[in-house]
């Protein structure tokens, strides 16, 4: 997709595909660095320029910004799991520490995670759709 095409939403709602990327990087930073090892993050909500909104993305970021901050992300979010179990909990819950049996396991998290990237990839076929009709399989 073009860079315009990156950057302009054809939904009601008003997210483009380079927003889409920024959210899942800020999904993979909220979920295992901020929430499951509690680590100091300091913007978790950095998609967002309202809340609720639709995703955003600084006119200064370029693609090449987004898709190595998601990378960064990813990369991080490996390292994480590849320390824990699947049965260890969250350090903390959207940067609050409630009772440990409130708190998600790694498994629950990553089955999240695996949820939301499913969802995010039929809307990102939709919108490569309207955007100039390719269609994936």
């Amino acid at each position: 997709m073009s860079d315009e095409e990156l950057r302009n939403s054809r939904l009601p709602t008003g997210w483009t595909p380079l927003g889409l990327l920024k959210h899942l990087a800020c999904v993979e930073l909220r979920w295992l660095q901020w929430g499951f090892s509690g680590e100091d993050v300091e913007n978790p909500w950095g998609e967002f320029h309202e809340r609720p909104g639709p995703w955003h993305v600084d006119s200064g970021e370029s693609f090449e910004d987004v898709k190595e901050f998601f990378q960064e992300q990813c990369a991080r979010s490996r390292a994480i799991v590849a320390e824990a179990r699947l049965e260890d909990r969250a350090a903390t819950l959207g940067g609050r520490v409630p009772a440990e049996e409130d708190r998600p396991t790694l498994i629950w998290i990553l089955f999240h995670l695996l949820q939301e990237y499913a969802r995010h990839a039929g809307h990102l076929d939709v919108a490569r759709e309207l955007a100039d009709g390719a269609v994936g399989e």
